[in-house]
């Protein structure tokens, strides 16, 4: 029997990529899903597919930036099954820019999604999962939770939050002895639209940008990527690297230190699209 018969596992982010391929996932073993997102469309589909291999699901639409709406889902999950054993704060949102000309109104909308809306979902959630005995929490972080890059200080800082966030929260549910494993996602470059739907600031050509990170950087499949996150939920693992991209960068980062900030700004500088 799979470790994940029976479970209710949560997905926010559930209408396409690493969010849909995750609902797949544990729907094939067996699980009971509670999925949501903003792309109504989107979340069609993924229910539609989950149906299909005979899950049971509760598909809703939420805006996980929108606090008291998330208790509320919170609250409704648990109506509906009884309990939460697992949830997946996977909802997030892409931005290019540098910072010089980026305002403040598109730090805050990157934060507000891809920060406040784990955090949202942690709180809303971490009660249940406690009370389930049975619990884990699981982060989308990035790649460039690991390292920054140039055009990204929006995302990385978001990224960076969730990585901190995760794993201080880990610590203090071993401190608490809660029955609660937590564990922090560090994704590479996936195959998914998020590029795509990114926005971006003053002078950015968007379409060229895309275009380089599908052609250059995405490498993994979002089932691939699925399968190694719920390899990782299945060992209790506290961080998940997926594609060799992340392994590889993470490892020569703590190899040279900050050093590496020179070099992947020369690099950038030579590689990435340019602005107009």
């Amino acid at each position: 029997m799979s470790d994940f018969a029976g479970k209710v596992v949560v997905i926010t982010g559930a209408g396409s990529g690493i969010g849909r391929a995750l609902a797949l996932n544990l729907a094939g073993q067996g699980a009971k899903l509670a999925i949501s997102d903003v792309d109504t469309v989107g979340l069609a589909e993924t229910t539609r597919l989950v149906e299909a291999i005979g899950a049971e699901v509760k598909s809703d639409h939420l805006d996980v930036t929108q606090r008291e709406a998330v208790l509320e889902y919170a609250d409704a999950v648990v109506a509906h099954f009884g309990k939460v054993n697992q949830i997946y704060n996977n909802a997030g949102i892409a931005y290019h820019g540098t910072f010089e000309k980026s305002e403040f109104k598109d730090f805050e909308r990157v934060m507000d999604v891809d920060f406040w809306g784990v955090v949202n979902g942690t709180k809303a959630f971490l009660p249940h999962v406690i009370a389930s005995g049975d619990g884990h929490i699981v982060n989308v972080s990035s790649l460039f939770g690991l390292l920054s890059m140039p055009g990204q200080s929006a995302y990385n800082s978001a990224k960076f939050a969730v990585r901190g966030f995760t794993e201080s929260l880990r610590q203090e549910m071993l401190i608490a002895k809660h029955p609660v494993k937590v564990t922090c996602v560090h994704p590479g470059g996936i195959k998914t639209a998020i590029a795509r739907n990114a926005t971006a600031g003053p002078g950015e050509d968007l379409a060229v940008f895309s275009e380089f990170f599908d052609r250059k950087l995405a490498r993994t499949t979002p089932e691939d990527a699925a399968k190694t996150i719920v390899n990782g939920v299945r060992k209790s693992k506290p961080r998940v690297l997926i594609g060799m991209d992340a392994i590889a960068l993470d490892a020569w980062v703590r190899l040279v230190g900050s050093g590496y900030q020179r070099i992947v700004a020369i690099v950038a500088g030579r590689m990435m699209p340019k602005s107009s």
